[in-house]
């Protein structure tokens, strides 16, 4: 049963506001980009064709990580990767403005491995309906450099760097609540 055939029989039966309530209870909230709840211009989400419907960030957002290999007493940069799905689109670091949630790479430890300042590509600047001024965002795929540094008395070997990645993704209408992406960062020592 569709959304109309379902509004014509609650109308029948006396239930159509009640019905309309909890829809729209359902439906109206959807995250800001200061993390609070506005509603979706119109009231209502227009229903598409579309079965797959964003509840978070991390469903548009993926993280990929090569291997890095970093010498003894010295330093490689790691690449990690984000793809951003196609018509939407990250804050970029530093965000424009403070309320904004950038995109922000955390490390973790791995022995003998330290981590420097990760190093965020140029943002592409963009005019957005929900915001009054252009945006400094991030689409399609970026590359985020982090820099790694090897202790001259580490063991050469593998290990595994834990990051995590957090992220907002926003249309050209509204953002998703904030996700943190964790992934591992292969690093072999030599």
């Amino acid at each position: 049963m569709n959304i109309q055939q379902h509004l014509a029989q609650r109308s029948k039966n006396g239930g159509l506001t009640l019905f309309v309530i909890l829809t729209a209870s359902l439906f109206l909230p959807a995250c800001n980009r200061g993390g609070g709840i506005t509603a979706v211009p119109g009231g209502l989400p227009s229903f598409s064709a579309t079965p797959a419907e964003v509840s978070n960030s991390g469903q548009v957002i993926a993280v990929t990580v090569s291997s890095t290999d970093v010498p003894r007493g010295g330093s490689a940069d790691a690449v990690v990767k984000l793809s951003i799905s196609a018509g939407y689109h990250v804050n970029a670091n530093p965000a424009t403005y403070p309320y904004l949630i950038a995109t922000e790479i955390t490390p973790g430890k791995a022995g003998g491995v330290s981590t420097d300042k990760p190093k965020y590509p140029a943002a592409k600047t963009q005019k957005f309906q929900f915001a009054e001024e252009p945006l400094a965002v991030y689409e399609g795929a970026i590359d985020i450099r982090l820099p790694l540094k090897a202790d001259a008395r580490t063991a050469v070997g593998a290990r595994s760097l834990p990051i995590s990645v957090r992220v907002q993704a926003c249309d050209t209408e509204k953002c998703f609540p904030p996700a943190t992406l964790n992934s591992t960062v292969p690093v072999e020592v030599k």
